[in-house]
């Protein structure tokens, strides 16, 4: 068979069966996403007479990095909802949140590996740790929208520090990656390495993002004098694109250089082309984000292998996952410095870890140590079911706090 046909009649189910789950989710009250993620845990585990009908889109590379471009849409996204200035107007309390609700899942995390995969290297218990860093903006967003408390000091203080956790987040991600890629190559373990990979992230993050505000509005007047159809959103995914591939030249992760171009692109950038008539850059990104992120999610979902829960201790990792997951954002809470807030809402709200906690998955199930992924079968698997539940118990979660 053509390989082409082969990959899109792949796709086609991939997609049908996330606009289906992304359906049954919101008529749920739920996020899109958890429909997706569940539609493809159902599908990957789909068995007739020991014929699993879609392991071999689960094991496809090609849809594989289809999919790939959607998490660098998806970190795009992220990155456009906020911007520079509102990241240096956030105040110190959004700060002290979102440090604390990176520090303490970290912990907790790389305690919950060493103690219940003794076997598995430090480097295993690191990236379980860098998982549960991350906040997805996006569901807590939602969340709030919802309730009508976007404009309450408690959302904009989780939507501040979700940011930084997100960035925080990518920065440990680029370091624990490369560490573990340093030692696939014969490197020795160092705190030095460790050190020299986390300041090469900090300074490319800050870089993209001191290059970036300086040279794109210069970049997209030029580019606003052009007169075929789709420069903007073109140009933006070129950037989007071209500091991921720079990221990734320097070692790191993709997603850090596709995020900070979401950072870099204001709205402002593009008045030019707003001006004329055209829509916002967001609106335009959103088809794009429609089709190939959804595909993301369901690829995720494939690969968790339910009866992976029947090896011994999966069941065990997952249970702790879950709770030191809740448990690590509540000390986001000691970071509230502002009088009158609720405390415990800021807390809840910094729990999902939805789409960014898969990617980081999706990373360490990438990585191989001494030929073995870094992230075993049974632990990605448990660290899918922790992103659906923290997903799932958020919003009552939060709108029962902010209520009460």
């Amino acid at each position: 068979m053509d390989p082409v046909a082969t990959v899109v009649g792949g796709l086609a189910v991939l997609l049908l069966a996330a606009k289906l789950g992304g359906e049954l989710a919101i008529r749920a009250g739920q996020p899109a996403v958890l429909g997706e993620l569940i539609v493809g845990i159902v599908l990957g585990n789909l068995s007739f007479g020991g014929v699993a009908p879609f392991h071999s889109l689960a094991e496809s590379e090609k849809i594989e990095v289809i999919a790939g471009i959607g998490a660098l849409i998806l970190l795009f996204e992220v990155g456009l909802e906020s911007t520079v200035d509102e990241m240096l107007q956030i105040g110190l309390t959004s700060l002290l949140v979102a440090v604390l609700g990176v520090a303490v899942p970290f912990a907790l995390g790389w305690g919950v590996g060493r103690l219940l995969l003794p076997g598995s290297s430090a480097y295993v218990h690191a990236f379980l740790g860098a998982t549960l860093t991350a906040t997805s903006v996006g569901i807590t967003a939602r969340v709030l929208k919802d309730l009508g408390a976007s404009g309450t000091q408690e959302a904009r203080i989780i939507l501040g520090a979700a940011v930084i956790d997100d960035v925080l987040g990518l920065v440990i991600l680029a370091a624990v990656s490369g560490a573990i890629t340093a030692a696939a190559q014969g490197g020795p373990f160092s705190i030095l390495s460790v050190a020299r990979i986390t300041a090469a992230a900090a300074v490319f993050v800050v870089g993209a993002l001191v290059v970036g505000v300086t040279a794109a509005p210069r970049l997209f007047s030029i580019a606003s004098r052009l007169q075929v159809p789709g420069v903007l959103v073109t140009v933006s995914l070129s950037v989007c694109f071209g500091l991921a591939w720079a990221s990734s030249l320097i070692g790191l992760a993709p997603i850090v250089g596709a995020f900070a171009a979401g950072l870099v692109l204001e709205e402002v950038h593009f008045k030019d082309f707003v001006g004329r008539g055209e829509r916002p850059l967001k609106d335009l990104i959103r088809p794009i984000f429609d089709v190939f992120v959804p595909i993301f999610f369901v690829l995720m979902g494939l690969r968790t292998d339910l009866r992976a829960f029947v090896s011994g201790g999966a069941l065990e990792l997952t249970a702790a996952l879950i709770v030191v997951a809740i448990i690590g954002k509540q000390a986001c809470a000691l970071g509230v410095t502002v009088p009158g807030v609720r405390r415990l809402a800021v807390g809840i709200g910094m729990i999902p870890r939805g789409e960014v906690g898969l990617i980081f998955a999706s990373v360490g199930a990438a990585l191989t140590l001494d030929g073995v992924p870094v992230i075993s079968p049974s632990a990605f698997s448990a660290v899918v079911i922790m992103v659906i539940v923290t997903t799932l118990i958020t919003p009552p979660a939060l709108k029962w706090s902010l209520l009460r």
